[in-house]
């Protein structure tokens, strides 16, 4: 996951840098003549009396922090004899050595690249919104300020973490430490049409399992074909039993008498699958909020399919508007190259993102780790 996005911001990084660099580096005796015209007259007279010596001090003391390499014929030939420093030139050497090493980064200097930045952040998945928050947040960053030419390329990955830490930086949770609250705790797994809940529901059963936490399946997809026998096939393989009606029943009475069932069996969590559905299944999403006021669960977990590219907003905004998302689990991660769709779903409903699903087996499970992603991204 995140090769995509990851190379597209690596590309970012290396325009601006390079665009930056374009233009030739101004050699110190050029700066020297350009400084005379904004200094005082005392200062230009000093120049003028020792502006060999002045080179060459300037020269020295900038070899520590990058100064490209400066070309012997600048000094007009023979290298001149080192003196003692003086107290009153120091000032002079500082305003001179500030302008061979830094850079003022100008709008124009960076404004066609950062546009071609935020569009291939959106080819990434990446929400419109969160592109231009990025590219904005760069921006601010850059233009107008002076920076050493050798930390260019430092400075603008730092843009982007700081950005992408704003996007990732939502109040989570551990799951297995929530579950111990109380006794049943009811989970509702929601999402669209294969988007991957039924798989999900296995996987966090199968995870509950080797934490020493019971759970019972709750089959509320009264509506898809073959709903019921895929959670009772995934409930056979773990060892977990499922509560379910004819197809047909009604989604909310389902969760009712599994939550019922795992209060009378003394069974830690129930995990509740449901329809998929999108924004066209007006009477599916009806039912879905009748399944949440009658059964109030503890949580509501979206799932979502992380190949969904940038639909994953509208999919984000539909849950949650409807019945207020707790937290979401992404799938299918480890065919998913964009990337993007995690940072989209965060900023959308600003909503944790407690898992990634990395593979086919219950055990493909992966927590999410918000430094992991922006190493990733950065490295």
């Amino acid at each position: 996951m995140f090769g995509f996005l990851k190379k597209k911001l690596k590309e970012g990084i290396e325009k601006i840098s390079n665009k930056l660099k374009e233009t030739e580096e101004k050699k110190i005796e050029e700066v020297v003549e350009e400084l005379k015209e904004e200094l005082p007259e005392e200062e230009v007279k000093e120049i003028e009396a020792e502006k060999e010596e002045i080179i060459e001090e300037i020269k020295e003391e900038i070899k520590e922090i990058g100064m490209p390499k400066v070309e012997e014929e600048v000094f007009e030939g023979k290298k001149p004899e080192k003196k003692a420093k003086k107290k009153p030139k120091k000032s002079i050497v500082e305003k001179i050595k500030k302008k061979v090493v830094e850079k003022k980064i100008s709008e124009d200097d960076i404004k066609e690249i950062v546009s071609d930045l935020e569009m291939s952040l959106i080819q990434s998945d990446v929400a419109v919104e969160v592109a231009e928050k990025i590219t904005e947040d760069l921006k601010k960053n850059l233009v107008g300020k002076s920076i050493k030419r050798g930390k260019l390329e430092e400075t603008i990955k730092k843009s982007f973490r700081n950005s992408i830490e704003e996007i990732l930086d939502v109040e989570t949770f551990d799951l297995v430490k929530r579950i111990k609250a109380k006794k049943p705790f009811l989970i509702v797994f929601v999402g669209f049409n294969g988007s991957g809940k039924t798989t999900t529901i296995a996987r966090i059963g199968n995870l509950l399992k080797k934490n020493k936490i019971s759970s019972v399946f709750a089959a509320a997809d009264c509506f898809r074909a073959a709903s019921i026998e895929q959670i009772e096939e995934h409930g056979k393989k773990l060892g977990i039993n499922v509560i379910k009606h004819k197809y047909g029943a009604d989604p909310a009475a389902v969760v009712f008498d599994a939550v019922k069932h795992a209060k009378s069996k003394g069974i830690d969590v129930v995990l509740a699958d449901t329809a998929g559905r999108s924004h066209a299944n007006v009477n599916l999403m009806e039912e879905l909020k009748k399944i949440i006021r009658v059964n109030k669960p503890d949580l509501k977990i979206l799932v979502l399919d992380s190949l969904t590219g940038n639909d994953i907003y509208d999919q984000c905004k539909l849950f949650n508007d409807a019945i207020d998302v707790d937290a979401m689990i992404l799938t299918k991660t480890d065919v998913y190259e964009k990337g993007g769709a995690a940072l989209a779903a965060a900023h959308t409903i600003n909503k944790p993102i407690l898992y990634m699903g990395v593979g086919q087996g219950y055990d493909d499970l992966e927590k999410f780790d918000k430094e992991k992603i922006i190493k990733t991204l950065l490295e």
